[in-house]
């Protein structure tokens, strides 16, 4: 339109008006398409502070001290002692499992909810249903070729009653359980 303004405007005097709308046109955005940098989902309030990321990325923690020294054993723990031991146990159910701590794969698995363990017992949550399950456990660990893990209570556990059973069950099955407590 404005092409238009300026070809028939010769006749009706906008000779001395085109060079300030030449200039103008010039000047909008270059002659280009302007976008303004967005975030993730098109707006613009919902980054964070440095609005690198979208709000809904979980934000890497701060170090209070970052000269903090990192000892030789917190680095080569995980390579020193590959495997895990994580007992979960609710008031329905036991569930345990052998995970390697640096690729995060469950190795071994068992729990008093799987259909064949289910079946068997009395009970899916008394001390030897615990018992039972550290069985099972280390039969599936040694079918992996694992034959050691570590294990650290929860903050909320205490190392006694089923916890313990399930531990007790694993070592005298033949697995070297390195227990952790604080």
């Amino acid at each position: 339109m404005l092409k238009q303004l300026c070809n028939r405007g010769s006749a009706t005097g906008i000779d001395k008006l085109r060079p300030l709308l030449a200039a103008q046109k010039a000047s909008f955005h270059g002659g280009k398409a302007y976008s303004a940098p967005r975030s993730f989902f098109g707006v613009e309030d919902y980054v964070d502070d440095d609005n690198s990321r979208p709000y809904t990325y979980q934000k890497e923690k701060r170090s209070k001290n970052p000269n903090k020294h990192v000892s030789f054993k917190q680095r080569t723990i995980a390579y020193m002692e590959p495997f895990t031991l994580d007992v979960f146990i609710s008031k329905r159910f036991v569930s345990a499992s052998i995970t390697h701590r640096v690729t995060s794969k469950q190795v071994a698995v068992a729990g008093t909810n799987s259909k064949d363990i289910k079946a068997v017992l009395k009970s899916r949550s008394d001390i030897p249903a615990c018992m039972a399950i550290g069985r099972i456990l280390a039969e599936r660990a040694r079918e992996a070729d694992v034959y050691t893990a570590s294990y650290t209570p929860r903050d909320r556990d205490k190392f006694e009653g089923k916890i313990r059973a399930v531990v007790q069950s694993l070592i005298d099955s033949g697995i070297d359980v390195k227990i952790y407590l604080d």
